[in-house]
C-alpha cells in the first residue's frame, strides 16, 4: 500500500509538471518520455519520474549547502576554516543517509525488472524472428505468420528533395504489415534473431528485448488502450538498422478476432505472403505451376525493392565492395543453381544474409529479375518449383 501511494503521488506530481510545460509553450511529450500504454511502461514511467525528482532535491540540497557555506564563510568576511581530523556522527550521517535512498530507489526498480520478466500464463504468444531487415511474426496459437518491413518510400529516404516528396507525418516508423494483438490480452514475445543482433524496441509497451542468434529470448506486454505503438531496432544491426521499424495496432478483441480470419482466408491465395509489399499482386503458391518470364519479373522486381534495393541499388550497381554489383555479375550471369544457393544460403563473412524465409515465388521472381534487369540478358527464368527443390 505505502509503495502504491508513493507511485500515485509521483505520477500525480510527473502530471502536474508535463500539463505545466504544456500550458507554457509546447506538448507534453516535448519535453517527457513517451505515455505509457502498458501496465510495465506506466511502471517504467513512475520510475523515471521518482528517481528524477530525487535527484533534483539532493542536487538542490548539496549544490545549496555548498554555495551558501562558500558565500557565508568567505575569506573577505575573516571566515577562518576550522582544523579537526573526523567526526564519527558526521561520517555516519553521510553513509546512512545514501543508503537509505539507494535502498528507496532500488526497491520499487527491483520490482519492476521481476515484473518484466515474468511472462508465465499469456493469453497470446508471438515468435519474433529478426532480419536484416525486418521482422518476421507468428502468432503460435492463431497459425498467422507474416514479415514485415519498412514502407516509406524510398523516394522519401534518399532523394525526397530533388523529386519533391515530402516525408510523411510517420517517416521511417511506418511498416507494410504491423504487428496486430487484442487490447487487454497478456501477450507473449519469443524473440530471436536470423542473422545479427536486434532489439525489439517498443517505448509505449516498456519492451526492449533483444534479439540474439541461437537464443530465444521471451518478454511480454499487455496494451492497455486501443492504438498505434511505433518503435525501431535498438541495435546497430548493419547498414539498414535505421530502416528497421515495428508498429504494433492494439485492437478491441472482437476486431482482433475477425483480423485473424482475414489473415488465415488470405494467407493460402497470396503470392508473396503479406511480407513483401502491399502492392504485390495476388498469384497462386503453388509450386507446380509454371510462371511465364514477365510474370515472375513483374513480382520479383517488387521483392528486390523491398529486399534488396537497400544494399544493390535501384540500378544493381551495389555499392562495391561491401555490396557488389548485380549488373554484370558473375554469380547472376553464371549458372541458376549458384545463384539459388547463394540467395538461399547467403555467405559467411560477407553481408549476403540468407533470404531462405522468402517464398518459393517471391525466390524465383527475384533471381529471375536480376538475370534479366539492367546489362543482365540471359534470358533464362526460375520457377518456384526449383527453388523448392533446391531447399530440400
Amino acid at each position: 500500500m505505502g509503495l502504491d501511494m508513493i507511485r500515485k503521488a509521483f505520477r500525480n506530481a510527473a502530471a502536474a509538471a508535463a500539463g505545466a510545460a504544456a500550458a507554457t509553450a509546447h506538448a507534453a511529450y516535448d519535453v517527457d518520455i513517451l505515455p505509457p500504454a502498458s501496465p510495465i511502461a506506466q511502471q517504467i514511467y513512475d520510475l523515471h519520474w521518482a528517481i528524477m525528482w530525487v535527484c533534483i532535491v539532493i542536487f538542490v540540497v548539496v549544490f545549496g549547502a555548498m554555495f551558501y557555506s562558500i558565500f557565508k564563510h568567505r575569506k573577505s568576511l575573516g571566515a577562518k576554516a576550522a582544523h579537526f581530523h573526523e567526526n564519527t556522527t558526521v561520517e555516519v550521517i553521510w553513509t546512512v543517509i545514501p543508503f537509505v535512498i539507494l535502498i528507496g530507489m532500488a526497491y520499487p526498480a527491483t520490482k519492476t525488472v521481476l515484473d518484466m520478466k515474468d511472462a508465465s500464463n499469456p493469453d497470446l504468444t508471438i515468435k519474433v524472428t529478426a532480419y536484416q531487415w525486418a521482422w518476421e511474426y507468428a502468432y503460435l496459437q492463431d497459425g498467422v505468420k507474416f514479415h514485415s518491413r519498412l514502407s516509406t518510400p524510398r523516394a522519401q529516404i534518399e532523394e525526397w528533395e530533388k523529386q519533391g516528396e515530402k516525408k510523411g507525418p510517420d517517416y521511417l516508423l511506418e511498416v507494410d504489415n504491423a504487428m496486430v494483438v487484442p487490447v487487454g490480452k497478456k501477450v507473449r514475445l519469443l524473440v530471436t534473431s536470423n542473422d545479427v543482433i536486434h532489439g525489439w524496441y517498443v517505448p509505449q509497451l516498456g519492451i526492449n528485448q533483444y534479439g540474439i542468434p541461437g537464443f530465444v529470448k521471451d518478454t511480454w506486454f499487455k496494451a492497455d488502450k486501443p492504438g498505434v505503438y511505433r518503435g525501431q531496432c535498438s541495435q546497430i544491426c548493419g547498414k539498414e538498422h535505421g530502416y528497421m521499424p515495428i508498429v504494433v495496432v492494439a485492437k478491441a478483441p472482437a476486431e482482433y478476432d475477425a483480423w485473424v480470419k482475414e489473415q488465415k482466408a488470405a494467407a493460402p491465395q497470396a503470392a508473396a505472403p503479406a511480407q513483401v509489399a502491399a502492392s504485390a499482386p495476388a498469384v497462386s503458391e503453388n509450386p507446380n505451376r509454371k510462371w511465364t518470364a514477365d510474370e515472375l519479373k513483374a513480382l520479383g522486381e517488387k521483392v528486390y525493392a523491398a529486399n534488396c534495393v537497400a544494399c544493390h541499388q535501384a540500378t544493381g550497381k551495389g555499392m562495391p565492395p561491401a555490396f557488389p554489383a548485380l549488373d554484370g555479375s558473375k554469380i547472376v550471369n553464371g549458372p541458376k543453381a549458384a545463384q539459388l544457393a547463394l540467395v538461399l544460403g547467403g555467405k559467411q563473412g560477407t553481408a549476403m544474409a540468407s533470404f531462405a524465409r522468402l517464398s518459393d515465388s517471391e525466390l524465383a521472381g527475384v533471381i529471375t529479375y536480376t538475370r534479366n534487369s539492367w546489362g543482365n540478358k540471359t534470358g533464362e527464368s526460375i520457377q518456384p518449383a526449383d527453388v523448392k527443390a533446391a531447399r530440400k
